[in-house]
């Protein structure tokens, strides 16, 4: 079940889907909601009950699992996995109905992994190749090839070889 956009892209009927900027080979499962202005690469799987805003860009080849809502100022890059229920923030200092001007950016580089229900701080970069432990609260910018746990989140290893 599902409708084919053209350039083989799957989307579920029970998703909500406002943009037309996305890849080949993409698929996107049911409750899904993207906004208009959102960009999605070539073979993305965004899995069920996701939430993509407009200022958010993905690169190619990117798994997002259920539960991830993905906030203005969002950059992904490829080869990317987020894992179920990872939390991202877009303002350091939330209030009710007061905004800023601009989000903060926050960049996953290529390569990167994010485990489980981790939560990542605005305003950041997780470098290439780096992976977030399931849980961890990402609180300032995790280097290439880093693995990083625990709350706040804490350099363990660096990884020998691209990609673990």
């Amino acid at each position: 079940m599902g409708k084919q956009l053209d350039a083989n892209v799957f989307i579920h009927e029970l998703s909500d889907v406002s943009t037309s900027d996305i890849g080949d080979n993409t698929r996107i499962w049911q409750y899904s909601v993207i906004l208009k202005g959102a960009v999605i690469g070539s073979k993305c799987n965004i899995c069920a009950h996701t939430l993509i805003e407009n200022d958010v860009v993905i690169a190619d080849n990117v798994t997002i699992k259920s539960g991830v809502y993905l906030w203005d100022g969002l950059r992904i890059e490829k080869n990317v996995f987020i894992g179920p229920c990872v939390a991202f923030t877009n303002d350091k200092k939330p209030r009710s109905k007061q905004y800023p001007e601009k989000f903060l950016y926050t960049i996953i580089k290529e390569n990167a992994s994010i485990g489980a229900n981790a939560t990542i701080l605005p305003g950041i970069t997780l470098g290439s190749n780096c992976m977030v432990g399931a849980g961890a609260v990402v609180t300032k910018s995790v280097p290439a090839n880093a693995v990083v746990v625990g709350n706040p989140a804490k350099i363990i290893k660096y990884l020998e070889c691209p990609n673990g």
